[in-house]
């Protein structure tokens, strides 16, 4: 996109209205405390709104209008094609607007205004069609019985459903959660992350004006440790689903136990391994991707291929590539059309990055690319991609989710020894390898823990294929219609004449 491209979301930009309230029982409110919080641009450190901080009283009005609505039946007990109707209208809605959005999520989070209105926002928007489309194609079923008996299995809503979701897709995110959820007859409580709520609370005005009834789907905007820990530990939400880092899951199965048993859906962190073979039948094409699975969106991706496992006889030779191809992702102004990195989401996530950097070189690990702050003089929170050789699978880099454009490279001799350093981590969310060979293609689609296998690409998915993790990397599954499952529960009904 030319100059005059950039001048308009500029331009844009600076008319933009900052949606910052609460949104409880179809009302845009503030806390009940009065307290707010800022939302700061990583893109140059200025402040875009002060933000409800919304806490336990907040949480409370919220849950109360969820489990109303709910009991009353005015989004549950729906025709299913009523229902399909509205939610369609809502997509229809996320697209009508994506500009909007794009900006919202660019100015909010840092991400380059390329990929929120490319990726983020239609993404968002077929998300929420596909499960609408769902609503009337989901059958329960009939089990097998005898002449003289009918059993019925039918899936049910739970009822109120908590979800906290991450700062680094803040609309898709919001959208994995709230699409099934809504679609199987729920209603909601949404906590965006405090680093990046704007487009939340922007979808729940949405969702009014596409006629879901108020209280349906409320947002509360606030900090994990009171709004999230609220919603985790409250003792009429039926359901909570997250998506965030392992150690915050971790509280929300505490929460769970110390309330009301919960159910509790968990997608959280990753380290996932990038095999390179020495049989790789396009060298270039997977240095692309290498570069692109760490560097596409800062670095902040919970799947991104962070461990490098390249062969020992290419290992020079394809990190050279990897190098040329990651200066392509160098870091600049977010509302550049042409910016294909843009700023760390916050001042404290780029700190934890550059201490993670600082640490891997002081344990042995060899800097052949970035390292360091960039643009500093913005007020922006810009680090360059940077590329680590000489990695053990014992360094904390390698180790540890930094959650920023962070590359460790290690090596291997054969391929029962990639494998085993793959899988040697407590994350199993995704991992990718590049072969010709079917046999170690299969083998690797069996071999590597992890909830998805790419052979030959990185990241390739659309929403009809299930997305979570093993081990520590959490359990239930977004995308799909099995995320549906987690939102319903099973009743059997028995009739015997």
């Amino acid at each position: 996109m030319d100059a005059l491209a950039r001048i308009d979301w500029q331009d844009r930009a600076a008319r933009l209205r900052f949606p910052h309230q609460a949104l409880i029982d179809g009302k845009p409110v503030p806390a009940a405390s009065g307290k707010t919080f800022a939302t700061v641009s990583p893109r140059d450190g200025k402040v875009l709104a002060e933000v409800a901080a919304c806490d336990r009283e907040d949480v409370d009005r919220a849950v109360a209008a969820a489990r109303r609505t709910f009991e009353q039946g005015v989004w549950r007990d729906r025709h299913p094609r009523e229902r399909k109707a509205v939610l369609l209208r809502l997509a229809e809605l996320v697209m009508e607007n994506a500009d909007e959005l794009a900006l919202l999520e660019t100015l909010d989070m840092g991400k380059p205004i390329r990929d929120s209105r490319s990726i983020d926002i239609p993404l968002s928007a077929r998300c929420i069609s596909y499960y609408a489309e769902a609503i009337d194609k989901v059958y329960d079923q009939v089990g097998p019985t005898g002449p003289n008996a009918i059993s019925m299995i039918l899936r049910e809503p739970l009822g109120v459903i908590g979800a906290v979701v991450p700062w680094n897709f803040p609309l898709m995110m919001a959208v994995w959660k709230v699409a099934p959820a809504l679609a199987t007859g729920n209603s909601m409580v949404l906590k965006p992350a405090e680093q990046s709520p704007l487009t939340a609370i922007r979808l729940g005005e949405l969702a009014l004006e596409a006629g879901v009834p108020p209280g349906v789907l409320n947002v509360v905007p606030g900090m994990g440790e009171t709004a999230g820990q609220a919603i985790g530990r409250h003792m009429d939400v039926d359901m909570l689903a997250f998506t965030g880092s392992t150690e915050v899951g971790k509280y929300f199965l505490r929460y769970a136990g110390e309330s009301n048993m919960k159910r509790v859906a968990l997608e959280c962190g990753g380290k996932s391994p990038h095999i390179v073979m020495p049989d790789a039948h396009d060298l270039d094409t997977a240095a692309q991707n290498a570069a692109g699975g760490i560097f596409f969106n800062q670095g902040e991706v919970c799947n991104a291929g962070s461990r490098l496992l390249v062969h020992e006889s290419i290992k020079d030779e394809f990190l050279e590539r990897v190098i040329h191809y990651g200066r392509q992702w160098a870091p600049a102004d977010p509302l550049d059309p042409a910016t294909r990195m843009g700023a760390m989401v916050d001042t404290r996530q780029m700190e934890r990055v550059l201490a993670y950097i600082e640490k891997g070189k002081a344990e042995g690990a060899e800097l052949k690319a970035g390292g360091q702050r960039l643009h500093a003089e913005t007020g922006g929170c810009y680090i360059a991609p940077t590329v680590f050789d000489k990695v053990r699978n014992d360094m904390t880099i390698a180790r540890e989710e930094i959650f920023g454009p962070v590359l460790s490279t290690l090596t291997f001799k054969d391929t029962d020894e990639a494998f085993r350093i793959a899988n040697d981590t407590i994350y199993g969310l995704a991992a990718a390898i590049w072969t010709k060979d079917v046999s170690v293609a299969m083998r690797a689609a069996r071999a590597l823990k992890a909830g998805s296998v790419w052979i030959n690409c990185f990241d390739a998915s659309d929403i009809t294929a299930p997305f979570g993790g093993f081990k520590q990397s959490g359990f239930g599954r977004d995308k799909s219609l099995h995320a549906l499952e987690k939102y319903t529960d099973l009743k059997t009904v028995w009739i015997e004449f």
